[in-house]
């Protein structure tokens, strides 16, 4: 069974260029089925039926979530089982068309339904106390600065901002070169603020953090190193507190703060579409019940009748 995930695996990485942590997610999942169907004495895929399908995921409903106490009510979130049958269900697709499997028994799983949530993103005012620089200058402040400025500036997710290499950088032309997801490529406007901290950067603060053994990626640690998601995560957040910000901030609210203000300052959706790499418009879409509650607010606070 193992080997017949790792095939999956290797399909998903090289043909269709999934996102490393895509890969990640759906080698957990499949894996989390593989150990249950263990523990019911299915050793082979072929043995799998629906019903055995349909039984893990009912006792993925029903377990009590790690980290928990005995008596905790809380089970997995309904977004966490539609990961579970996507993964299913990717799969099962996969080894129907190499002729692996015989039928694909995942296809009969329905998907519940995504509750879409309205991103959050920073008000302009948390995002002029966010991006003042701090003093005085180190090689951490500078990258910090200029990782949080390119990020507001061009709206990238946290994958594209960590593994952002020095030949995607086009500073005097006012541009990079976003490697998104599925390995596809972007154009993406840089403003002068966040070409500006770049180039402070990239002179004064990078050549203090490079060692002999230095990837050309951007943004490094203090050891000369990439850094982990994490590590840049606890960044944005540390330095969301040094800012006086009490909410909490994460990456993805600044590629959020992104779309959001330009949606509220007349940018076409389109055109918003492209510059955050979405396939489809309707993920785009989301952005414009966050510009539709912003008027409303105003709206409510400024009207004289409201």
């Amino acid at each position: 069974m193992n080997q017949l995930v790792e095939d999956f695996l290797q399909y998903i990485r090289h043909e269709r260029g999934q996102a490393e942590h895509t890969q990640r997610t759906y080698a957990a999942l499949l894996n989390k089925f593989i150990a249950w169907a263990e523990k019911q004495g299915l050793s082979a895929w072929k043995s799998v039926e629906l019903s055995h399908l349909m039984s893990f995921l009912q006792a993925e409903r029903a377990r009590a979530l790690a980290n928990q106490p005995k008596d905790s009510p809380r089970r997995l979130s309904g977004e966490s089982v539609y990961l579970e049958i996507a993964a299913l269900r990717a799969f099962y697709r996969f080894a129907e068309s190499e002729r692996l499997l015989p039928t694909n028994i995942a296809e009969n799983l329905s998907l519940p339904r995504r509750w879409k949530r309205l991103p959050k993103s920073l008000t302009d005012r948390e995002i002029e106390k966010l991006l003042t620089p701090e003093t005085p200058e180190t090689p951490r402040s500078l990258c910090d600065q200029a990782a949080l400025e390119l990020a507001y500036a061009s709206g990238l997710r946290l994958a594209e901002l960590r593994n952002v290499r020095l030949e995607q950088l086009h500073l005097e032309a006012g541009f990079i070169n976003v490697i998104g997801k599925g390995n596809k490529e972007r154009v993406v406007p840089l403003g002068r603020k966040a070409a500006a901290a770049m180039e402070r950067y990239l002179s004064t603060g990078r050549p203090k953090l490079v060692n002999p053994k230095s990837p050309a990626t951007v943004f490094l640690t203090k050891r000369g190193k990439p850094f982990h998601p994490v590590t840049l995560w606890l960044h944005i957040k540390q330095r969301a507190r040094h800012a006086g910000i009490s909410r909490n901030v994460t990456p993805h609210m600044l590629r959020h703060s992104f779309a959001t203000h330009l949606l509220e300052h007349g940018a076409d959706l389109r055109v918003i579409q492209e510059l955050l790499g979405h396939a489809n418009i309707s993920t785009t879409e989301v952005y414009t019940h966050v510009a539709g509650s912003r008027l409303r607010e105003v709206h409510r606070k400024y009207h004289p009748r409201a």
